[in-house]
């Protein structure tokens, strides 16, 4: 499960990633609004950490920039300001929670797992594209008139991030940020790799590969090319 931690205090920053990896989290920082509007745009973070003091834009115009994008991920507001009316123009602006500096970072996760919480249950567990039909709850899939395959946690977030952003293609780089991280330091081939588990449970035309681009689920049967 990803969450983006977007603070200019970049040693603030780490140490709430840090925490949050100790829990088992996966952490992408940014320290600059402009580029926590483009990043929660890039990835499907289960919550966002959103400093209110930012430069670029502040935490107020992040948040609204998303909701008015159609972003809705949960955004846990973080200020070192006090005064209810901060408190106020987060909530108005679309923030789900806030919380004050200096914070115990035992809250902090307690926060997050509350919204987490929260999330679940407001969210659609399952998503179908043409014959492709995932299950987020049980973590499998069905495609065309097969079975439900259990798939691998890992797997599954790659098949999954694909289903949401179809019919595009996501390339290899957006599939290995998306689903590893922007500070994945491995060999990039392992989205490959995974696609290629997939179509050995699902069938070969499950993903489509667009040659010299990157992947795409149509949800129908089509030719594939070689990964």
């Amino acid at each position: 499960m990803r969450l983006l931690v977007v603070d200019d205090e970049v040693r603030l920053a780490e140490s709430i990633a840090r925490a949050l990896r100790a829990e088992g989290f996966d952490v992408d920082m940014v320290h600059d609004g402009n580029d926590a509007v483009w990043q929660a745009q890039q990835v499907d973070y289960a919550v966002i950490i959103l400093d209110i003091m930012l430069p670029g834009l502040n935490g107020f115009a992040v948040c609204r920039d998303l909701r008015a994008a159609g972003n809705t991920t949960p955004i846990l507001m973080l200020t070192a300001k006090e005064g209810e009316y901060d408190e106020a123009e987060a909530l108005d602006t679309g923030a789900d929670d806030y919380l004050r500096k200096p914070f115990s970072l035992v809250v902090l996760v307690a926060r997050i797992r509350a919204l987490l919480r929260r999330g679940r249950a407001a969210s659609v567990d399952e998503i179908t594209v043409g014959e492709l039909h995932l299950d987020r709850g049980q973590v499998s899939a069905t495609w065309g008139d097969t079975d439900a395959v259990q798939l691998t946690p890992r797997e599954f977030a790659v098949i999954d991030h694909l289903a949401r952003q179809a019919p595009d293609v996501v390339t290899k780089q957006g599939l290995v940020d998306a689903v590893w991280g922007f500070d994945f330091a491995g060999d990039p081939n392992i989205a490959e790799v995974y696609v290629g588990y997939l179509r050995r449970k699902l069938g070969r035309d499950v993903i489509r590969t667009v040659r010299h681009v990157g992947y795409q689920i149509t949800g129908e049967p089509t030719e594939t090319d070689e990964s």
